[in-house]
Parts: structure tokens; C-alpha cells; sequence
């Protein structure tokens, strides 16, 4: 045998190309992606499908809630009977008496003729004013006869302070004429024959025959006009109607006695541009509560005259006054 024949035989006398011969071929190796690996694998059970979630019953309708009947306007406020008027405007009467037991005529006067003369002068300025104009007129003047025969000039000049002197002192001349030539000096104790005076009608009329004779009057001043209709005793704005209206209200003894209180409230309280309501003693019976102060602290400090603790309008209060006379004019405070 040759030499190449036993280098091709191994150890144990089995050529190496015999045993590659016999050898199985080893089988092929599939990809882990094949097929057969797919096969292998067991395949993922399918999750059971989930049941369909019940489709939720939309809630039963509510009912519409019955619409509510409109809440019925409230009823205006009756409108008050005559007669409720009355009751309560003889109430507001009596509830001033114990309020101002002292009211009076506001001007000084020792006579009919003084008092007739003061309360022509009294027209478009105060009491006060002329309370402390009318000393030295009367001192010159004391009389109708003297006066009718003075010196215009020297009049005006006297009565200056009350305003519209001229026209004031044609008219107290005129009315001392009068006097002098057709009542023999006397001041008249009648309405028909006062009203005929120069410068005199039914409101000056009514308090000379109220404060000097003694006869029952109503006095309607703008104090007087103001608080009857706030009151609602009236709604007329004529003094003649207003007092003919407040005379049926109340009896004829009480109609001189009603002018002062119901003036000395308007003076006092119920002012024009802001009464005093915080410190108003009969707001319980006043319609028109609230139309000024209600703060009973701020309303105090609008009070007047003795009610505020000033002096009042006359240098010579009657007996019982409780407040401070007025001082004379020139005097401080005057």
C-alpha cells in the first residue's frame, strides 16, 4: 500500500473520510420564524370577549314641575275713610295739647290794635322780627288816631327791619284810618268788618279774632298749609278751602287752640325743607313719616325755638312759657 494510503487511515484503523461516510447529516436547523416554530407554539387563547356593557336606561323624565302661579300683587293700602281721618286728626289734636300746653300767639301785643297792626307787619318775615320792630312803633304810635296821623317816612323808617316797608306802612296807615273814621278808634270784633281794613284778610282777621275777642278762628298760615296736607286732612292748596275743610273736622271751640299747635309744630319740628322726624312726638299718626331726619340723634339738632333750647320769638312770653324770651333788637342774638 502505498504511502498517501495509510496517512488517510487514523489511530484506530478507521479512515477519517469512512467516519464522515457514515455520519448522519445533522438536521437542519429551522429559523424561529418558520412555520414549523409556529407550529410549536401554542397558540394564545383568544380573551373571551367581554359582554356588551347594557346600555343604561336614560332616567325617566321628570315630570315638569308644575308652574307656579304668579305671586298676587300686593293690595294697595285702602285709601283711609272719612271718618278714620277724623279719629285720627283729632288725635294728632289732642297729642299736641300735651306736647305744646303752652302754645299761644307767637306775637306780643297788649291790645287788639297792637295785635292787629303786629300781625299785618307779621306777613313775608318772622314774629321774632316784629316782636322786636313793634316797641318803638307803638311807643310813637300808641294809638289808630296817631298812627293815621303820622309821617309815612317816619313809619317806614320804624318798620324797616320787617321788609316791604312802603307797602307795610300804607297799609297799617290805611288800617288806622279806617279805624279812626269808621269804628271810632276800636278794632272791630267782627270777621265781615275786619277783612274790609286795608291789608287785612281772613288769616290776620281770624287771629285778632281768635286772640284778641275771644272767637274761634283757624288761622291758615304757610306753617298751618304745610302740615294739614302732610297730615292729609286736605289736598287743597287754597287757604280759604283748607280752612273751610279743617272746620269740619273739628268742633268750633277747638279751631284757635288747633291754629297754635299746629304752628308750633311746623315751627318747632315739622319744618319746611327738613321736619325733624326722628324727634316727632306723633309719627305713629303722620302719612308722611320719613320725608325729613329719622335719626334721632341728627333730627334732635333740627329742633327749634324752646324745643332745641333757643329762646323763642316774644320779648314777652305769657305765663307757663318754658323756653327763654326772645332779646330785644340789637341785643346779641337778635
Amino acid at each position: 500500500m502505498s504511502a498517501e494510503g495509510n496517512s488517510a487511515v487514523g489511530e484506530h484503523g478507521v479512515s477519517k473520510r469512512a467516519k464522515a461516510a457514515n455520519r448522519k447529516p445533522a438536521e437542519p436547523v429551522e429559523p424561529a420564524n418558520s412555520a414549523k416554530a409556529a407550529k410549536a407554539a401554542k397558540p394564545v387563547k383568544p380573551m373571551k370577549a367581554t359582554e356588551p356593557v347594557k346600555a343604561v336606561k336614560p332616567a325617566k323624565a321628570t315630570k315638569p314641575a308644575k308652574a307656579t302661579k304668579p305671586a298676587k300683587p300686593a293690595r294697595p293700602a285702602k285709601p283711609e275713610s272719612r271718618l278714620a281721618m277724623v279719629r285720627r286728626a283729632r288725635r294728632i289734636n289732642r297729642e299736641l295739647a300735651e306736647v305744646f300746653p303752652y302754645a299761644h300767639p307767637e306775637l306780643d301785643f297788649r291790645n287788639p290794635f297792637e295785635l292787629l297792626v303786629a300781625t299785618v307787619l307779621s306777613a313775608q318775615t318772622t314774629d321774632l322780627r316784629v316782636n322786636q320792630t313793634t316797641p318803638a312803633l307803638f311807643a310813637k304810635y300808641p294809638t289808630p288816631e296817631d298812627l293815621a296821623a303820622a309821617v309815612p317816612e317816619e313809619v317806614e323808617e320804624l318798620i324797616r327791619p320787617t321788609g316791604f316797608f312802603r307797602a307795610k306802612t300804607k297799609s297799617i296807615m290805611g288800617l288806622a284810618a279806617a279805624l279812626r273814621d269808621d269804628f271810632g278808634g276800636e278794632v272791630p270784633g267782627r270777621l265781615e268788618d275786619l277783612v274790609k281794613l286795608p291789608g287785612v284778610g281772613r288769616k290776620t282777621a281770624f287771629v285778632v279774632l281768635g286772640n284778641a275777642f275771644g272767637v274761634p278762628g283757624i288761622t291758615v298760615d304757610t306753617h298751618f298749609m304745610r302740615l294739614v296736607r302732610r297730615w292729609r286732612w286736605t289736598e287743597s292748596d287754597d287757604p280759604v278751602k283748607i280752612e273751610a275743610e279743617v272746620a269740619t273736622i273739628f268742633p268750633k271751640s277747638e279751631w284757635t287752640m288747633l291754629s297754635h299747635r299746629v304752628i308750633f309744630h311746623g315751627r318747632r319740628i315739622c319744618h319746611a325743607r327738613k321736619p325733624a322726624c326722628g324727634a316727632c312726638p306723633i309719627t305713629h299718626l303722620c302719612p308722611s313719616y320719613g320725608e325729613g331726619e329719622t335719626d334721632p340723634e341728627k333730627a334732635k339738632k333740627l329742633l327749634k325755638y324752646e324745643m332745641g333750647g333757643f329762646p323763642g320769638q316774644r320779648l314777652d312770653p305769657p305765663p307757663g312759657y318754658p323756653g327763654r324770651p326772645a332779646p330785644p333788637l340789637g341785643a346779641s342774638g337778635g
